[in-house]
């Protein structure tokens, strides 16, 4: 288990399963926690131990089994309130969210953010300058659409890169590796950052680190699915996929159908 300090809050990152991250966290001076996308309850649990507090919140950003698959343990072992989209299947929930909420939870502002696209609900928050993106925004990636479009998705990373550049980005998969390969051979523009960020993970990783958190102004520069942002991404995107460069929705579907048929 690691933890990151926050001002004001700390959280602690517990692998689960073969590559989730549940996430614990714990406001300053308070004796609860909330819980981000158990897939087990057990790592959490000990997560919860270790850092002497009782987990009062669960968090789901969508209904998937590997987000939700501890929640009822949670509930029953500590009384824990289960919060998630209010229009999916959420395993236990006590409170359904849409998206545009404010909640205040064991001593910790959340702010609710509706981003559709891998599932028709899905749901990232905020805590401070945290951001809980589930299967939205990966580290140098982004999630599959099961169930949404690619306007949705769209929509859903181009609002979640407005926040801050020092917004610290913890997502639900340890892929960061795999995206970086991704986008190093589509042999952009940025090809070289791409590169000297995947050197880099590769040397945390084999120390046994996670790569979470990322920092989203790193994300803008290496994320091939947010490049449809910048004009000039755009032009080489839709030369390399033949899309019309003043469409950011076609760019972004053509980096997703290619990332789809990848398999280095």
């Amino acid at each position: 288990m690691q933890v990151v300090d926050h001002q004001g809050f700390r959280v602690a990152i517990a692998p689960a399963l073969a590559d989730n991250y549940i996430y614990l966290v714990h406001a300053q001076g308070a004796d609860a926690a909330l819980v981000v996308d158990p897939a087990q309850a057990e790592p959490a649990l000990a997560a919860a131990q270790a850092l002497g507090v009782r987990i009062a919140y669960v968090l789901n950003t969508h209904h998937h089994w590997d987000h939700t698959g501890g929640n009822h343990a949670l509930r029953r072992a500590a009384g824990a309130e289960v919060l998630g989209p209010a229009h999916e299947a959420i395993p236990a929930r006590t409170h359904g969210l849409v998206g545009g909420e404010t909640l205040h939870l064991a001593g910790l502002q959340v702010e609710v953010l509706s981003v559709p696209g891998h599932t028709r609900g899905h749901l990232a928050f905020r805590i401070g300058d945290a951001l809980f993106s589930g299967d939205t925004l990966f580290l140098a990636g982004c999630g599959r659409l099961f169930e949404g479009t690619p306007a949705e998705m769209w929509a859903s990373l181009a609002r979640l890169a407005r926040l801050p550049a020092t917004t610290r980005i913890y997502c639900a998969h340890e892929y960061t590796l795999a995206n970086l390969r991704f986008a190093a051979s589509l042999g952009s523009p940025r090809t070289n950052e791409v590169r000297a960020r995947l050197q880099k993970l590769q040397h945390l990783r084999a120390q046994g680190r996670a790569s979470v958190p990322g920092r989203l102004d790193e994300e803008h520069r290496t994320n091939p699915f947010l490049w449809p942002l910048d004009a000039s991404m755009r032009a080489w995107i839709a030369k390399r996929f033949g899309v019309d460069a003043d469409d950011p929705i076609a760019c972004f579907a053509a980096l997703r159908r290619a990332k789809d048929r990848y398999r280095g």
